[in-house]
């Protein structure tokens, strides 16, 4: 999935979101002047950065339920590994190298894995029981050069066991299912699927059981998570209004296509009741997750810029109010997540890659 960003800049990015990368007209030399440290000036939130990938496109790091390990998913056409693929691996001491192990079937087009609570699996969407290979990138020049996502409809979520072996197929319904995250008390199964005609959010156990849709409005509800406590849940959503848009909207649908040019945060009860918008900013606002104390949402955002990019971390209240940019890269800052301690967060970035397109795996101290 691919989008070209005014001047020449060049994203694509993968489901769920998403493995980033970009090019710019700027040399390489200019690039690197911008982007290689770690840690930028003005992110007073983050002490002693630590880098764990170098090279490639890493994302969607998130820490297993005790905080020592982290599962992710990896591109690397350098490797052999020609779309994302699920690693999973320890969480270094500093100054420890990381390393990780392929834990997906590498086949097929992998997203989105999270940890069980008992550190042994992992749930992950796969589409490789419809085709052992990558599945095919949209054209966007069908559709104006619009910056699109597929929907694949062969993605059906997944149980596996760290050696790679999978226990469970859990969806087995025609059409997308993928994004899922597991509640903080071990109970539920919260992700994206288009069963029943659109892309909204569903429950289900840990076993695939009991399936509830709770999201029921037009438009794209995806990259859903639980507070620390379970009781709520933030998720990216798209709303198409007019008449114009609802009809762009169905027509990419129809066609297994989202264009989430246009995505505002959200917040509800876990059973999708009382929902409620938090940002109000235009453009795409996505990837929110709480902060340990779960009064507040860390997001991924490009409104500062018109452009479309770069894309940086906020801080905002859960009504919306008193909004603070954490992250200062100038290129991408993306998929925040704390350590079940609140003491860490593990974030993906372009920073630091040599004016290369990498995306790159950072964990950092978190500073109140």
């Amino acid at each position: 999935m691919k989008k070209a960003i005014l001047s020449g800049v060049v994203t694509i990015v993968v489901i769920c979101l998403v493995s980033f990368k970009y090019s710019s007209t700027k040399s390489n030399t200019e690039i690197s002047v911008l982007n290689d440290t770690i840690h930028f000036e003005g992110e007073k939130h983050f002490a002693n950065v630590q880098q764990l990938t170098f090279g490639g496109d890493n994302a969607e790091a998130y820490f297993s339920f005790d905080g020592k390990y982290i599962v992710f998913q990896k591109t690397n056409p350098k490797e052999g590994i020609m779309c994302d693929q699920i690693w999973a691996g320890k969480v270094p001491a500093a100054g420890e190298k990381f390393q990780p192990k392929l834990v997906s079937t590498g086949t097929g087009r992998t997203t989105c894995a999270y940890f069980y609570p008992d550190g042994k699996h992992i749930i992950y969407g796969s589409t490789h029981l419809g085709s052992t290979e990558c599945p095919p990138v949209p054209d966007r020049t069908k559709h104006g050069n619009k910056y699109i996502w597929p929907i694949y409809e062969s993605f059906d979520i997944f149980k596996a066991d760290l050696n790679g072996k999978i226990v469970k197929q859990l969806t087995k319904t025609k059409g997308y299912d993928a994004e899922a995250v597991i509640s903080p008390k071990g109970d539920k199964i919260l992700f994206t699927s288009m069963r029943d005609g659109d892309l909204d959010l569903y429950t289900m156990d840990l076993e695939g059981k009991n399936v509830k849709r709770i999201t029921s409005t037009l438009g794209y509800d995806g990259g859903a998570w639980f507070s620390p406590d379970g009781t709520k849940i933030l998720w990216r959503a798209s709303r198409p209004e007019t008449a114009e848009e609802i009809n762009e909207y169905k027509e990419l649908l129809a066609q297994n296509l989202v264009a989430p040019t246009h995505m505002e945060v959200w917040i509800a009860n876990a059973d999708g009741s009382d929902a409620k918008q938090i940002t109000n900013l235009e453009q795409a606002n996505w990837a929110p997750n709480f902060t340990p104390d779960g009064k507040h949402v860390i997001f991924c955002s490009n409104h500062e810029y018109k452009r479309g990019f770069p894309f940086n971390m906020y801080k905002i209240d859960l009504d919306g109010k008193n909004m603070e940019k954490i992250s200062r890269d100038k290129g991408f800052d993306a998929f925040p997540m704390f350590s079940p301690d609140g003491k860490k967060i593990i974030f993906c970035s372009n920073r630091n890659n040599g004016g290369t397109r990498d995306t790159n795996i950072f964990i950092a101290d978190w500073v109140e």
